[in-house]
Order: C-alpha cells, then structure tokens, then sequence
C-alpha cells in the first residue's frame, strides 16, 4: 500500500461566496494515459479548495461529490466576501484565466496499462484545487455561481460555463452584447432598491446563511431558516451554534483554563469514553546466538472518560434583541466564554471526579513531591519525574505562587526565572514554560501550588457537546425578559499520573 505518494491529476478553483461546479476527473484517460475507473473514488472528511495545489491558499472547501456519465463531479462553497485570495479566484475564473480542476490522491497500488499509463481502482482524494493546466485536459470548472443572500435576482440565468480555451459562439456579437447589457442593468437596478427603515441587520463583510439564521433565531425565536448549525454532538432539543461561533467560544474558553491548551483534546461520539492504559510493558532480556527466546506479554487496564454537564442562563431584554445594532454572536460567545472557561477551568485543577471532571490537584495517580517553596526543591520537581515528561513539561500556577517562585536564585545567584522576549510566549522555569492558573492554591502550608509534567500526555480533555443554546420566552415574560440558556459537556482525567508530579508543602511548624 503506497500512502505517502501524492498523485497530482487535476486542478480545482475557488470563488468568494458563491458554488463552484465542475468535473474533477473525466472517465477518459489523461495526458499521462491514467485512469481512475468509476468506484475507485473516497474522500477525506474535509476537501480543502486550494489554488495551485497550494496549501497556504485554501479559499473554500468542497461538500458534494457525485459520479455522473462524464466523471466525477464535484460541487463546492467559496469562503465569503472579504477573503482576498477568494475574489481574485473568482475574477479569474470568471475571465477564463483559471478554468482547470486538479486532484491530489493517495492510492492504494494500480495496475498498468497496454496503451500506456497505469488504472487506479481504489484511492483516496485529499485535495482539489483551481489550476490552470491541468494533468487531465477535460478536468474544468463548468459552473461559477453567485449564492449571495438577497442578492440573487428572481428568474435569474445561471452564469455562462467558464472554459479554459475559450470558443467563438455561434450567437450574433449583438445579441450577446445586448444580453450582457441586460443583465447589468438588472444587477444595478437590484443594487438601487432602498432598504428598508427597520432593517436592523446590515449585510457585514463576513456575513453567511448560518449565522444569520443563528442570529434570527436568537432575535426572535425563528428556526425556520435554521439549518447545518451543528458543532460537536448535538444533544436533545435547542439549538446548535454555528461552527465559526462555536469555535470562536471554544478558543476563548482556551483563554481562561490553561489545562485545556496544554492537554489532549478527544471529541466524544457517546456518553462514555473508554480508554486502555498500558499497565506492565514488555521486558527483553538478553540472549544467546542459539538461545530461545523469552516472551513478554504487556497487560493493559481500561479507564473511563465520561462527560459533565455545565449551563449557564443569559438573559436579555425582548427589546434590545429586537432593536440593538450589536454583533448578538460576538455577544453570546464572549459572556458565555468567560462563564464557561471560568468554570471548566476550575474542573480541570479541582474536580470531583463525580458530578465534574477530574482535577489534576484530585487524582491520586498524580505524583506528589513534598518539599518547601526553594530553588532546589523546585530543581528536584522537575528531576522527579522521567525525561520524557520533563523534556515536554509545562508549570502550572497561581498568581501569587508566580509572584514568589521569580524571585528564587540558584547558588549563582541567578533567576530560575526567566522572562519571554517574544511577544505572547510564556515565561520559563528551568527551561519549560509557565501558565497561570487562577483556580491553583497559594503556597501555604498543606497545599499543593505548583503542579509540573508533560499535560499532553498526562492529561486528557473530551468534548460532548461544544455550545448548544434553548431560547427561553416564557419564564421572564411577564418582565420582558427573554432567556438564553447555554450549555455545553465537557469531560476530563488524569489518563498517565507518572506524566505529572505536584509540589506539597509540609505542615506549619506549631508554635
């Protein structure tokens, strides 16, 4: 099986809002004598549209394919309004510049052919791009299409097909030029329609079909525009974000609980998740040229992830949802965030286990050094666990452990504390990084401020439901107040305890 070879056949195009349509691979062999026979097609879970075969480029993503008569068709979404690289691939293929599609794919063996060439009956495509030349002369785009919303004009003809060589049509110059200048006008006519006094939702730069029926729906209550809003699992009833909301809530979560940026991230498909944990590894012993060989059988342990609900209720007056000229998903996402990863982080370091994930300062695997608050107690902290773990270790602590941890020398008299000098990067403690944590205790007696290992490894975070939203109109009614009630399940443990180890401060001295 050859998975590490990229097969480049034919070229795709992206637009800015609009649908792009065309066929990807003609049953027909190429210019190199290739086949890819009907059957042979699966797909990664996302297709990037990408111009040139250029990662760094992506301008939309494809969500449909089908084999037709003529080959594999696909149909794609161009990122919206605003993305640079989007308009000029539209302007492109608009002008006939870009009229190609190619294919990048990884297969699974051929077998060749007498005309030359090798068949391909089973690969996987990882990417369809906008070109130029494509390998394939009959891999071009047919259809770019406008999906604008509002913008789209009542009986209105699809664009002309976009060809890479363009040919002389047989219609009269005339006629075409008086079906381009009909068409303009009715453009400009559509653009000069007054809008009307109570439109309190302007079309935005980065404006698309599922966050304004996200917004519509958190206005008003309407869900009939509401469609592909799903992130994560969805649960019972409400309604889900859509995904560029939900993501924009899951980043800033990031942003108050440091466990779920240093941790594994694992997205749940069920109410539990159950992990093996090796327990005893293989041990080789040495052996004679003749001599048989010993067996060494590792045993595993299975351990459980489950997920924990958390919820918060957001209420809003009935008169600013229906008149407040705000951003209502910027809003939602930033109270919700702050709510949300106050409390996950706060699991993370202190959880029960029980009714809340598990929190690293809880588990009883996670080692425990006691030491007092020293330079070389910290040394020995970060000896205490193996190499690998410290090699990729991060510290975690509270402000005022912070505080009194950058004031500690070695016996040179220098920090052990040494701030970053670039922008946004972490300060270091003995080489690895450090991250506050406002739910870690201070260094008093019995407690344990300081927790070191590889979090990674050591530590995993699983999603259920990343943000789901129920429109409460009845319980504040009488007030006029509407309710917005979010909730989201998260999960968390300790998956690898000799990953982590935790500083403990012995007992006070008594008087």
């Amino acid at each position: 099986m050859e998975n590490d070879k990229l097969e480049i056949k034919a070229a795709v195009s992206i637009d800015d809002t609009g649908t792009v349509t065309g066929i990807a691979w003609p049953w027909s062999p190429d210019s190199t004598g290739d086949v890819i026979e009907k059957g042979a097609f699966s797909f990664a879970n996302t297709l990037p549209m990408v111009m040139e075969h250029d990662q760094r480029r992506v301008v939309g993503v494809w969500e449909t394919f089908a084999e037709t008569d003529e080959g594999l068709e696909v149909k794609g979404r161009l990122f919206v309004e605003g993305i640079k690289p989007a308009n000029d691939a539209h302007r492109q293929l608009k002008a006939g510049k870009i009229g190609g599609l190619s294919i990048g794919f990884r297969h699974n063996g051929f077998e060749p052919r007498a005309e030359g060439g090798r068949v391909f009956k089973s690969i996987t495509v990882n990417e369809v791009s906008l070109c130029r030349r494509p390998v394939h002369p009959g891999a071009r785009v047919t259809i770019v299409k406008s999906h604008k919303e509002n913008q789209t004009m009542e009986n209105e003809e699809l664009e002309p097909e976009t060809k890479a060589n363009p040919v002389v049509e047989k219609k009269d110059l005339d006629v075409i030029k008086a079906e381009i200048n009909a068409r303009l006008d009715k453009i400009e006519a559509k653009a000069n329609r007054p809008v009307a006094a109570n439109n309190n939702h302007p079309v935005a730069a980065n404006d698309n079909n599922e966050t304004k029926a996200f917004t519509t729906f958190i206005r008003n209550g309407d869900t009939s525009e509401v469609k592909s809003l799903g992130y994560a699992s969805p649960s019972t009833g409400g309604v889900l974000a859509p995904e560029q909301v939900s993501a924009t809530i899951i980043e800033k979560v990031a942003e108050f609980s440091p466990v779920r940026s240093l941790a594994q991230t694992i997205t749940m498909s069920g109410a539990l998740l159950q992990l093996p944990r090796l327990v005893n590894e293989v041990a080789p012993e040495e052996v004679t040229e003749t001599e048989e060989r010993p067996e060494s059988e590792p045993t595993f342990e299975q351990i459980d992830l489950k997920p924990f609900e958390m919820a918060v209720v957001v209420p809003v007056t009935r008169i600013l949802l229906e008149d407040a000229q705000i951003d209502l998903s910027a809003y939602l996402s930033g109270h919700i965030a702050r709510r949300f990863g106050q409390k996950e982080a706060s699991w993370f370091v202190n959880g029960n286990g029980t009714s809340q994930a598990e929190g690293v300062l809880v588990s009883d695997e996670v080692g425990e050094h006691e030491a007092d608050l020293t330079a070389d107690d910290l040394i020995d902290l970060f000896y205490s666990i193996k190499t690998a773990y410290s090699a990729n270790g991060s510290w975690l602590m509270n402000r005022s452990t912070m505080a009194t941890v950058r004031k500690l020398k070695d016996t040179d008299g220098s920090y052990l504390w040494q701030p970053s000098i670039a922008v946004g990067a972490p300060p270091t403690l003995i080489g690895r990084p450090v991250f506050e944590s406002v739910d870690m205790p201070n260094a008093t007696a019995e407690n344990s401020p300081i927790v070191f290992g590889d979090f990674a490894t050591g530590y995993a975070v699983a999603d259920r439901v990343g943000f789901q939203i129920i429109r409460d109109e009845l319980t504040g009614a009488d007030n006029g107040i509407v309710k917005l009630r979010a909730r989201r399940r998260v999960g968390g443990r300790v998956v690898l305890g000799e990953a982590l180890t935790k500083l403990t401060l012995p007992e006070a001295d008594p008087e």
